[in-house]
């Protein structure tokens, strides 16, 4: 059997795909960004393709010596990545994952965009140029209700599915839908790629601030709705809505926040845990209603 060599030339056909993914009309030259590659799979091709673009490049993260990827760096530990964006006085930063697949940003004054935010700023753009059919974007139950009630004020759609990118792209596929995405910086550009590739997302990112200003003004009166998650370990998975104690607890929950907010209430698929998602106009009722179905969880089936 022969042995595997590295072809150098598919590292410059990625890089030429990326940087053909510039949005019509936008230039990136001179375009002051931070990038912080997780000392991951990034820490050569995103200096390398933003450099190629024009930018004004400052990088981080960029030293892999084997065992410090993502160590206190990329989208798990945002903190340097925020400091770094006002010092350097940058007009973004973005911050990837170890295997650059998701991209989290950071506006000029250091305030987090996660995905939702990055299906909003897309949306809009593509919306304005007709380019988003039937007016919906595809995002998953964990995508704050913020993102849902801002996009039907713009008479955008934004179609639920489960946790997963591959449910994500499965919906987008079926209904014929170009943007997609996860709260965690994992978004799907359809007409370019049917993976989620954080690079891909951040051409997209700069493009826009290229052509139509700051990353704040791109998300402009999006407001996310206070959100937590609890975990509860579990001692079996029965169907919740047959353990009498959750499903009172949370018709009780549902009853009182009727539109001004939302649960998600399932099992993990590789853990002895139910996971609890409660998200509200108002903290005190995110407190109150996580703390009560995760009660009735560990009264009823509680490890």
């Amino acid at each position: 059997m022969p042995a595997l060599r590295p072809d150098d030339s598919l590292h410059h056909q990625y890089l030429d795909f990326l940087r053909i993914r510039v949005i019509s009309g936008a230039s990136l030259k001179g375009l002051r960004i931070v990038l912080d590659c997780a000392n991951g799979a990034a820490y050569q091709l995103g200096p390398e393709l933003f450099s190629a673009l024009g930018c004004d490049l400052v990088s981080i993260g960029a030293e892999p010596d084997g065992r410090n990827i993502n160590a206190g760096c990329g989208s798990l530990h945002l903190e340097k990545l925020q400091q770094r964006v006002p010092a350097e006085r940058a007009a973004f930063g973005v911050a990837f994952d170890g295997d650059a697949d998701r991209a989290l940003f950071v506006s000029a004054n250091g305030s987090v965009i996660n995905g939702d935010g990055v299906l909003l700023a897309v949306a809009r753009y593509l919306k304005s140029q007709n380019k988003l059919p039937g007016n919906r974007v595809v995002a998953t139950s964990m995508s704050n209700l913020g993102l849902e009630r801002i996009l039907a004020r713009e008479n955008i759609s934004l179609a639920r599915t489960n946790v997963g990118d591959r449910y994500v792209l499965e919906e987008m596929l079926k209904s014929g839908n170009v943007l997609g995405g996860e709260q965690s910086g994992h978004v799907i550009f359809l007409d370019d790629s049917p993976a989620g590739d954080g690079l891909l997302t951040a051409v997209k990112i700069a493009s826009l601030i290229a052509l139509q200003g700051s990353l704040d003004s791109l998300v402009s009166g999006f407001k996310d709705y206070p959100q937590t998650i609890v975990n509860v370990k579990v001692k079996s998975k029965p169907p919740l809505d047959s353990i009498p104690e959750v499903v009172r607890a949370l018709s009780e929950a549902n009853a009182s926040l009727g539109e001004n907010g939302r649960i998600v209430l399932r099992y993990s698929g590789t853990e002895q845990l139910a996971r609890v998602m409660v998200e509200a106009e108002h903290d005190s009722d995110v407190q109150r209603f996580s703390h009560s179905i995760a009660t009735a969880l560990r009264s009823s089936i509680g490890a």
